[in-house]
């Protein structure tokens, strides 16, 4: 007489859903996967702040040692107080600030042009606007050094901050996309009651493009702040130095000699822009979907 086998509830699971188990182990590997690429970017910044306390004895006797021993705050002290990075701080601040807002109204209302106003070539412009974001910067550095010249901009922080607020392909392609989300109805039922475009993009556009705006905000300050290239080849005064250009020069001072001083100036010059894009980046990932540019 034979024995059946009662198969127990797990092995009924197991069997029913042969997928689920693989399933569940491809994701357990992305996640490790994507652990140890967190791991991997966040390490040279830990590395950083780690060393920025560590006195110059230890960085000359032992460089290689995890922990600071001892632990100083020496070298933030010496860092600001070597170089005016007060200065620094307060020049890309305003020309941050100046860029963004200038870079909401201009982007914001070109935005609206390109999506709601019908206009003969519109399509063609957009486009050819939207390509000047495949040319690299190295190409046109050389001539708008020229034309900076020419306006006797050279040394000044007007050439950082008037073409940056005034044209931004990537802002005016966001805020298009943004204005192409909403209903037309709005839009609709403020013509059939007179509102004439300027009427219908401040009270109806503008305010429903605030998320994107926040956003956008966030982006070119990021942007701004960390500019390097244009700072370097059109100020020559370090009193209108900003702070990554403020760096590089920290850095050729002090870079061959003590190597706690620049990683405390680079946490100086980095940790407020990291603050921002920590409170931010919600804000920047759900505009991007609302957008369309979030790969839905």
């Amino acid at each position: 007489m034979t024995t059946a086998t009662v198969p127990t509830d797990s092995t009924t699971r197991a069997t029913a859903h042969p997928g689920r188990a693989a399933s569940r182990t491809r994701k357990a590997l992305l996640h490790v996967v994507l652990l140890l690429g967190g791991l991997a970017m966040v390490f040279p910044f830990l590395w950083m702040l780690i060393t920025s306390f560590k006195s110059l004895p230890q960085l000359l006797n032992d460089p290689l040692s995890v922990w600071p021993h001892p632990f100083t705050l020496q070298n933030y002290a010496d860092a600001w107080s070597d170089v005016p990075f007060g200065q620094a701080y307060w020049n890309t601040i305003y020309i941050a600030v100046l860029v963004v807002v200038g870079t909401l109204v201009t982007a914001a209302m070109a935005g609206y042009a390109f999506a709601r106003i019908p206009f003969r070539g519109s399509k063609v412009l957009f486009v050819l606007f939207l390509a000047t974001q495949m040319i690299p910067m190295q190409v046109t550095l050389i001539p708008f050094y020229f034309l900076m010249a020419k306006l006797g901009w050279v040394d000044s922080h007007l050439a950082l901050i008037v073409p940056a607020a005034l044209a931004n392909p990537f802002a005016v392609f966001l805020m298009r996309q943004f204005v192409l989300s909403l209903p037309r109805e709005l839009e609709e039922a403020a013509l059939v009651d007179g509102a004439g475009r300027w009427r219908i993009f401040w009270s109806i556009i503008l305010p429903n493009l605030k998320p994107g705006l926040g956003a956008l905000a966030i982006i070119v300050a990021l942007s701004t702040w960390n500019n390097f290239l244009l700072p370097l080849v059109i100020l020559n005064s370090q009193d209108l130095f900003t702070v990554p250009l403020l760096l590089q020069s920290f850095r050729g001072q002090y870079g061959s000699v003590n190597y706690g001083l620049i990683m405390a100036a680079s946490a100086i010059a980095t940790i407020p822009m990291l603050i921002a894009f920590v409170i931010g980046q919600r804000r920047i990932l759900n505009s991007m979907a609302a957008s369309g540019l979030g790969g839905r």
